[in-house]
């Protein structure tokens, strides 16, 4: 046997549990973020309580529990989200086509007022 290397000692493999699956996320800040915003009914406020539910069991160890709460948590996020971007969108496009139709009309209307005020004109000859 030849012994003029050193061997390396590596421990034995461990042989258990297999890794687990990470821990769910708790959304928390994105909830908080949500909740100063005061979005479109409350639901940043909702966000916040399932994502605080969620770091409460996740804290606790209860997985599952925790992962149905971050579910909860993310859903309300993206509808809260969605609703601080869409709707001042919807209402700016709302406002801007709203102006361009009241321009339009406008512009009908004094043409058709000059038109009635100098028909008038030509019967009182």
């Amino acid at each position: 046997m030849d012994t003029s290397y050193p061997r390396e000692e590596r421990p034995p493999p461990k042989r258990g549990q297999p890794p687990a699956a990470p821990a769910p996320r708790d959304h928390l800040v994105w909830a908080i973020f949500n909740t100063l915003y005061m979005n479109f009914c409350c639901l940043g406020f909702v966000a916040l309580a399932f994502a605080v539910k969620a770091r409460d069991r996740k804290v606790s160890g209860d997985v599952e529990a925790a992962r149905h709460f971050s579910s909860k948590a993310r859903c309300y996020n993206a509808l809260a989200t969605a609703g601080s971007v869409v709707l001042p969108l919807l209402l700016g496009a709302l406002i801007v086509t709203g102006v361009i139709h009241l321009s339009k009309l406008a512009q009908e209307s004094v043409g058709f007022f000059t038109y009635q005020f100098s028909g008038s004109d030509d019967e009182d000859q």
